[in-house]
């Protein structure tokens, strides 16, 4: 009898707005089975179309879940980045309101469909000035937002961020230390953790316990003279060492999943391109001792 410990190979999800849009979700499903991954993470953006979703009928939410069912492919995460349209610490109360109700919102959607994680955005403001006064109702916006969370059993995740607010996971520890909850948790981006200059292997070793999921994508640093890339960067050509990223991960025995994150607004062939992206990530993976 084999009494050696086994562990599972790394789960891989892909973006939403990693395969064809215009499709059905039963059609995006079986797109994400058939370039190989295990779950898909949705998107609810700054657009009206995707924050349609979360007033969704309970028809829509049955249809969903059907989905789900049929393709055996789950929808794991979702990725809330309309709060950039919307953020809590926007000068103005009835954006500050928009933005409670998209989160009160995306909580009972994912709490009536099965989705595990919400994945928030970590600007105070996008489109305004940042200010202490908007940095503070940013505070109160999280605080809140777990509050409800916790009720829904969701997990927020916040995620390292394009911008310096939430640039490391040290600086996401701040906000975590003030909200001390279990559902208040990270969503470390390997691609903005290095274009902002950080430690990879230290950054995801100070809070292994309590990385919800690894956003998995390439950029090309911050520098003196150069504002960084934080998209549409093709695997292997940025500034992210992935071995160091993924040999640092198994070290620390993290075990939870990782979201491959691409856009194929400008792709010819975005399956082919998903295909391809997830046989690189495995053997990035397996080359630090992942996979």
């Amino acid at each position: 009898m084999n009494t050696a410990v086994q562990h599972p190979h790394p789960c891989l999800g892909i973006y939403e707005k990693a395969l064809p849009g215009g499709l059905s979700w039963h059609d995006l499903l079986v797109a994400a089975r058939v370039a190989g991954y295990d779950y898909l993470e949705m998107s609810i953006d700054e657009s009206d179309e995707r924050l349609a979703r979360i007033a969704w009928s309970a028809a829509q939410r049955a249809e969903f879940r059907r989905a789900v069912e049929e393709t055996g492919i789950p929808v794991k995460s979702i990725c809330l980045s309309a709060h950039r349209r919307f953020p809590f610490g926007s000068a103005d109360p009835a954006i500050r309101q928009k933005a409670r109700e998209i989160m009160a919102g995306a909580i009972e959607l994912a709490a009536d469909t099965g989705i595990r994680t919400i994945q928030l955005a970590g600007y105070d403001v996008y489109y305004e000035s940042s200010t202490p006064e908007s940095l503070a109702r940013f505070d109160e916006g999280l605080a809140w937002a777990t509050e409800w969370a916790s009720q829904a059993q969701v997990v927020l995740a916040m995620e390292i961020m394009d911008t310096p607010l939430m640039g490391s996971i040290s600086k996401w520890l701040v906000y975590a230390a003030k909200i001390r909850s279990p559902w208040f948790q990270v969503y470390p981006d390997l691609g903005n953790l290095s274009a902002w200059g950080n430690h990879v292997p230290t950054e995801l070793a100070c809070a292994v316990d309590r990385i919800a999921a690894v956003h998995v994508k390439d950029t090309y640093a911050v520098t003196p003279d150069f504002p960084g890339q934080f998209r549409n960067v093709p695997f292997g050509s940025g500034c992210v060492d992935f071995v160091a990223a993924f040999r640092a991960l198994a070290a620390v025995g993290y075990r939870g999943c990782f979201l491959v994150e691409m856009w194929a607004d400008k792709s010819p062939d975005p399956i082919g391109d998903a295909i391809r992206a997830r046989e690189w990530v495995i053997g990035k993976m397996i080359e630090g001792g992942l996979w």
